[in-house]
């Protein structure tokens, strides 16, 4: 891990690319979107942490004790603990409203869920953070955002069987090709790629909504297949294919 010190000193590197701005409460031309690379499972920060961080211990057994810490940690947050790492903390929370005090709670009026806030120490390592552009996406089409409703995460978790929302540009499912679709493909077993299945409940140039599908835990990317031309009732001849330039992850089921 980095050491912060009084020197402001370059020691870690995002690469973004720009997208056109449409948010009318925005200004500015450009807005900067991270180029993710895929994203990092226990497995892969434990070898990191073994071949650069200088970790001595056996890697077999650091999985296991950081798997066991994250079980616990949910365990407890789900007791009503809020979970403070040092680095973020994860807080419980119930939605929703309550008409009287002896309404009893509700799962669907009042969901329960987590959320996330950086603590200090991880806010301050963004100032040796540099930021390097690599020029203009491709804006024939793109998927902006990839929300999970069960979790409320952005571009991070899938979960199956549970709400999603894909914000993005000329994403609209449009014409009679059967590949027209939103599919997750597998980034850890080649060729398979799921499709949603069903009716979104919406669906227009910018918002896709949807219920994600039966899949196993892993690494996924998202594609949506279209032959919207991103305007009017144009019709492409082939279907372009959008693909997500971030990954997303379906968790291991709790033990």
């Amino acid at each position: 891990m980095a050491i912060i010190n009084n020197v402001n000193e370059v020691l870690h590197r995002i690469r973004v690319k720009l997208y056109p701005n449409y948010l009318s409460t925005v200004e500015g031309a450009y807005i900067a979107r991270a180029d993710n690379e895929a994203s990092l499972s226990i497995e892969s920060v434990c070898a990191a942490l073994k071949n650069r961080g200088g970790f001595t211990g056996n890697y077999d057994d650091l999985v296991e004790c950081v798997r066991q810490f994250f079980d616990e940690a949910a365990y407890q947050l789900c007791d009503g603990f809020a979970v403070n790492t040092g680095y973020f903390s994860i807080h419980p929370n119930v939605g929703g409203t309550f008409d009287k005090i002896t309404e009893g709670h509700d799962g669907k009026k009042h969901p329960v869920t987590f959320r996330f806030r950086a603590r200090t120490p991880l806010r301050d390592l963004a100032a040796h953070v540099a930021v390097e552009i690599e020029g203009i996406a491709n804006v024939a089409g793109y998927i902006d955002e990839f929300t999970d409703v069960t979790t409320e995460s952005v571009n991070d978790i899938l979960t199956p069987g549970g709400l999603f929302n894909i914000a993005g540009h000329k994403i609209k499912l449009f014409g009679d090709n059967p590949a027209v679709g939103v599919y997750f493909v597998s980034e850890g077993e080649a060729g398979l790629r799921v499709k949603v299945g069903g009716h979104l409940a919406e669906n227009t140039a910018s918002k896709l909504i949807g219920v994600v599908p039966a899949l196993d835990a892993g690494i996924w990317k998202v594609e949506i297949t279209t032959q919207y031309a991103g305007s009017g009732n144009t019709v492409l001849k082939n279907p372009r294919v959008i693909e997500s330039a971030f990954t997303l992850t379906v968790p291991e089921a709790a033990s």
